[in-house]
């Protein structure tokens, strides 16, 4: 057996790793339905301004992206990618929704959504925060 450091990691590496964790929680509380999510918000030439990026696993959505265009900040924008993330969650059978945000980022906006906040890391990165929040929709 040998341990190396993957210089620059890609694709392969990721699957072969994630087969095998993979194969493991199954086994320990059976198969999930496993899928990526994308939600992306347009301009009237097409080009995304924004959208949300997450996998459901477990029932539960992980938000792991969400990005609004400066333009479009304050414009209710997030609040409706997020509505329709919770929607979507739940024709998938999620019974939550969990993220993570920084303190330079939308800690109060995911709150008043109705998130939860479960964790902190502390100067992640140094001189700030990194909250863990989650919402339970069943």
């Amino acid at each position: 057996m040998t341990i190396d450091v993957v210089a620059a990691p890609g694709d392969a590496e990721r699957e072969a790793i994630l087969r095998i964790l993979v194969a493991h929680n199954d086994a320990a509380v059976g198969p999930t339905e496993r899928r990526q999510v994308a939600i992306v918000v347009r301009d009237a030439a097409g080009t995304i301004t924004g959208g949300l990026w997450g996998r459901i696993g477990y029932r539960w959505l992980f938000v792991e992206l969400l990005a609004v265009s400066p333009l479009s900040q304050g414009q209710g924008t997030g609040r409706a990618l997020m509505q329709r993330a919770e929607a979507l969650a739940r024709e998938a059978g999620c019974i939550g929704v969990w993220l993570d945000t920084f303190s330079f980022q939308a800690r109060g906006f995911y709150e008043k959504l109705g998130f939860a906040h479960f964790g902190t890391i502390g100067d992640f990165p140094p001189g700030q925060a990194r909250f863990f929040l989650s919402k339970r929709i069943d």
